[in-house]
């Protein structure tokens, strides 16, 4: 089944990479690029390196690299020189390493041998600040966490290290992973203080993974790991314009992510296209990492790459977002259909059982999940030694006051208990069978719906406004699910989320790009500092 899973991944990377490559292959932001829509401030900005940074694709950086017009080193360091001229309007990265430039050198040395180790290599990484690194901080936002880092990389690093990445350094995070308040601030952390939405800096960034989406968004980065329990990819990627994949569960590695809840947690790639999205997911799952010309013998089997003719899409339109991005999805829609695609329109079954058995069952997990992890360092053991850290650490109540859901948690009946056995045992049955039923019903190749309202303005008193129902099936069934960029909403973006059934994650990431193909949605952020009266109230 594991090498079935590999090779689907890497027939499909196969024709992503084929289809980035060949002569006048669109773009995803091509449109963008042309329209001149918003850019960054130039000044204090690195020269130039001969390409547009905000569009071009991992598989044209390594052709660059390959024939010598580009080098690890040199695109490390526009990268770093980015992070240190736009950063501070944004707030997305906490922590740069210092070891990038000498791990690019390494990348060098082993291009000029053509001995690289996959399509990864050389090329710049963030990690959400909630993935252990030996070398680096892994706070997840927390003072509590400040102190020495992990004893050992998360596998996902090691696996990122083995495949010659770059890793550029750690991005800010709703703190926590948005498990502690009752009504958090996404992208606000003790830590790193707060994220700002690179396309209007009042707005909101969603969350956990803020940083890791806005970082991408502001190209700061190629590529970027979030993590989600519910929603927390796809999300920030749907609120920041850019890609965002929550893999099947258990196709990456838990092992040294700090938890919310082994039943449901996973991180995943985040990037401005699918493709470096499917790079990044096949390096995260232990796919294709092999060396030397053996990266180029992919096969391009995926003959319909691109075409979105004869596909079935179920578009759940979720009209409590409101008027706007209904807007956009009819918008989307059409463009699907004149593509060749059949869209009708789902209403998943089970929604509201769903949302009433989730958060009892992610309060005992999370008790035993993070008791688990918090053993492993410095700092408080337990969940109770961390209340009473939260309490007695005044920074860690200057945007938000509440830790009520760590109270609540640690009050929760344990994960031994016969009554959250039944809850999470029904959660797991309904979810699946909420996206199952649906597929097969209307006979689909994916359900879509909106990922994300327009960004709300961040407000620390007041907290989210993020009821956002779309993620919930799939992250509960542990289903992959995919939000491309689909259009905006007065300037701010707005994604759409893609669902299929267990393990789909090629099929998945193959529609996604058909989809990025057609839509063309992709706008480089404007730096705005507001847009008006915030209608998501």
């Amino acid at each position: 089944m594991r090498s079935m899973r590999k090779r689907s991944i890497a027939t499909l990377i196969g024709a992503l990479v084929a289809g980035s490559l060949c002569a006048g292959a669109p773009n995803p932001g091509t449109a963008a690029a042309e329209s001149g829509a918003g850019s960054p401030p130039q000044a204090g900005l690195p020269p130039s390196p001969g390409f547009d940074l905000d569009t071009v694709t991992i598989p044209e950086l390594q052709a660059r690299m390959a024939n010598g017009s580009l080098t690890s080193t040199a695109l490390t360091a526009v990268y770093s020189q980015r992070i240190k001229a736009i950063n501070p309007k944004i707030n997305a990265v906490l922590y740069t390493d210092p070891t990038a430039l000498d791990q690019a050198a390494s990348s060098d040395a082993r291009h000029r041998r053509g001995d690289i180790r996959g399509p990864l290599d050389g090329i710049p990484v963030l990690l959400k600040d909630n993935v252990d690194t030996r070398d680096l901080p892994t706070t997840a936002g927390s003072l509590a966490l400040a102190g020495s880092p992990p004893e050992r990389d998360a596998t996902l690093v090691t696996r990122l290290r083995e495949a010659g990445a770059v890793i550029l350094g750690k991005t800010n995070l709703s703190e926590w992973a948005n498990f502690r308040a009752a009504k958090p601030t996404s992208g606000w952390s003790a830590v790193g203080g707060q994220t700002h939405n690179p396309y209007v800096l009042d707005r909101n960034p969603c969350g956990s993974s803020a940083g890791s989406a806005a970082a991408l968004a502001a190209s700061l980065t190629q590529v970027a790991i979030g993590t989600e329990t519910d929603g927390s990819i796809v999300c920030p990627a749907g609120m920041n314009g850019v890609v965002g994949h929550k893999p099947s569960l258990g196709l990456v590695s838990r092992a040294g992510v700090v938890p919310i809840s082994a039943e449901q947690d996973t991180a995943g790639p985040m990037a401005r296209n699918v493709i470096d999205t499917a790079l990044t997911l096949a390096v995260l799952s232990g796919g294709d990492t092999t060396h030397g010309d053996e990266r180029q013998s992919f096969s391009g089997q995926l003959t319909h790459l691109g075409s979105l003719r004869g596909k079935r899409i179920g578009l759940w339109r979720l009209p409590s977002l409101g008027a706007e991005v209904d807007a956009v999805m009819t918008r989307t829609a059409e463009r699907l259909r004149d593509a060749g695609a059949e869209v009708v329109k789902v209403t998943p079954p089970y929604q509201k059982r769903l949302a009433e058995l989730e958060y009892p069952a992610l309060l005992s997990e999370f008790h035993r999940d993070i008791d688990g992890y918090l053993a492993t360092r410095h700092g408080p053991q337990n969940l109770a030694e961390l209340i009473a850290f939260n309490r007695s650490h005044p920074k860690e109540r200057t945007c938000f006051a509440g830790q009520e859901l760590f109270e609540k948690a640690l009050a929760a009946p344990p994960t031994t208990d016969p009554h959250y056995r039944a809850i999470r045992a029904q959660l797991k049955d309904l979810a699946q069978r909420s996206i199952d039923e649906t597929m097969a019903a209307h006979r689909l190749d994916a359900i879509a719906a909106p990922t994300n309202p327009p960004a709300w303005t961040t407000d620390c008193a007041r907290g989210d406004n993020d009821i956002i129902p779309s993620s919930t099936p799939a992250a509960v069934a542990g289903y992959p699910s995919l939000s491309v960029p689909a259009g905006s909403a007065n300037g701010l973006p707005v994604g759409l989320l893609l669902m299929a059934g267990d393990r789909q994650d090629a099929e998945l990431l193959s529609l996604g790009a058909a989809v990025e193909h057609r839509l063309h949605a992709w706008r480089a952020p404007r730096y705005l500092p507001s847009v008006g009266p915030d209608t998501t109230r």
